[in-house]
């Protein structure tokens, strides 16, 4: 899962718990609030009642202070204002059949589910009566006494809850909505500095970065960036190295060429010369088929086979014609070679597709030496019936030349590449010295070797 996703899913659980945490506090908050509103209610009612009794008293002095009770007027809209929705008041001592003045609590809620009001019953307890002496100096004036009706207050409490839930989802989605805008702008460059360590690992190694405020985010993109600046140096300095191995490898193959061609080939063409007058003297002095001429004979073929060996490998050795000839020329001269060998080598198609007319240099001597490479792998070991070779320049943005060689004699392409002998991985070395790259794949009946080389190399 992806840091933002794992960031804001974080977050959400986070909201989620703070959510809970508010719905319990409003679910107690809003329980206790009865108590308060029944304590509120005793206390605004017994004022009211005791300055209706101290005014009963100056009205009424006749009267004895013992035989006084407030008046039934106090059971007016006007005390039923002081009492808070869903609380009850009662006068003692009562009057007979007089019940408690209750405030109104139709219209203050919608009824609460049956197991909210078990849980917070079951949990918070019953509320509390709450009394009120109307006058603290005389005890004969009777209390007022305020009870909650446990409907109306779990209804208030509801009620309560809804409305204050409300408002914290609200918050809850707002909050979490604006964290994780913020966390994904804040994280908005690790997507940058990802993709420039892709490009790192296809070689692009020097990939600009955006410039990050988040001081952790800025130390990780300086990192990459200067791990991508030395892994730049580094291939460099190997393309270097590289290039000077490979001029130091065509020097000792020049050398080898021309001491084999001095050398070996002096003393083949002697030995030819020697079996060829030992088998024209034999067949002088005795009767032709002795077996001195065979055997004389025998050592000519032998050593035209060598020579002929020799010749090939002197080819390979000295400096590529593509130099010399130009790219497409050797190329041609490269099949007509193959195609001239025998009646029973496959058939060698070769394709060449824009203009190889400027390519020369060091791009047409390594395209060469792959095309040599490739087919004479081809021909060698594999059963093939028809070998394509495919050059085509590619122009515009890519600017680069691709040499392709399929051929359908089967072969498995993953132990083709990791058995790949020092033909294969001389050439894949001249290629990176380029900058380019080597890559063995399966075609439709065999396999596919594939070098594209930068002209800007």
């Amino acid at each position: 899962m992806r840091l933002v996703l794992q960031l804001v899913a974080r977050l959400l659980v986070i909201v989620a718990l703070c959510l809970g945490a508010a719905t319990v506090w409003a679910t107690i908050d809003a329980y206790r609030s009865v108590d308060r509103a029944t304590e509120a209610s005793a206390e605004r009612v017994s004022q009211a009642l005791e300055a209706l009794y101290w005014r009963e008293l100056l009205l009424r002095s006749n009267r004895m202070r013992e035989q006084l009770l407030p008046a039934p007027e106090w059971r007016t809209i006007e005390t039923m204002g002081l009492i808070a929705p869903g609380i009850c008041v009662q006068f003692e001592p009562a009057g007979a059949f007089e019940k408690p003045l209750c405030g109104q609590s139709k219209g203050i809620g919608k009824a609460p589910p049956r197991w909210f009001a078990a849980t917070v019953q079951a949990v918070l307890g019953d509320h509390a009566t709450v009394q009120r002496p109307i006058s603290a100096r005389t005890a004969t004036a009777g209390t007022v006494r305020a009870t909650s009706d446990p409907d109306a207050a779990t209804a208030l409490a509801w009620q309560h809850i809804l409305d204050n839930i409300h408002v914290a989802l609200l918050m809850a989605l707002a909050i979490a909505l604006l964290a994780s805008l913020a966390i994904a702008h804040t994280l908005a460059p690790a997507h940058a500095i990802v993709t420039a360590l892709r490009r790192m690992a296809d070689g692009e190694y020097r990939t600009p970065l955006p410039r990050v405020r988040s001081m952790d985010l800025a130390m990780i993109g300086r990192a990459v960036g200067d791990l991508g600046d030395r892994l730049a140096e580094a291939e460099e300095e190997r393309t270097v190295l590289t290039r000077r191995l490979l001029e130091i490898r065509n020097d000792e193959r020049r050398t080898l060429a021309r001491e084999l061609h001095d050398e070996f080939g002096q003393n083949l063409t002697a030995i030819l010369a020697f079996a060829n007058t030992i088998e024209a003297s034999a067949g002088d002095k005795y009767a032709a088929g002795t077996e001195i001429a065979q055997d004389a004979r025998m050592i000519s073929q032998a050593t035209r086979r060598i020579m002929a060996c020799l010749r090939d490998t002197l080819n390979r050795l000295r400096h590529p014609p593509a130099e010399e000839l130009g790219l497409e020329a050797s190329l041609v001269d490269l099949v007509d070679s193959w195609r001239s060998r025998a009646a029973t080598q496959p058939l060698i198609q070769l394709d060449m597709q824009g203009d190889l007319a400027d390519i020369s240099g060091t791009v047409a001597a390594t395209a060469y030496r792959v095309a040599q490479e490739c087919l004479t792998n081809a021909l060698r070991h594999s059963d093939a019936r028809e070998i394509v070779l495919r050059i085509e320049r590619r122009t515009g943005a890519e600017n680069a030349l691709l040499v392709r060689v399929e051929d359908d004699g089967g072969g498995d392409a993953a132990k083709v590449a990791q058995s790949a002998g020092f033909g294969l991985t001389g050439v894949s070395e001249r290629v990176a010295a380029l900058g380019g790259s080597l890559s063995i794949a399966r075609a439709s009946h065999g396999l596919s070797v594939a070098a594209t080389i930068p002209l800007a190399a």
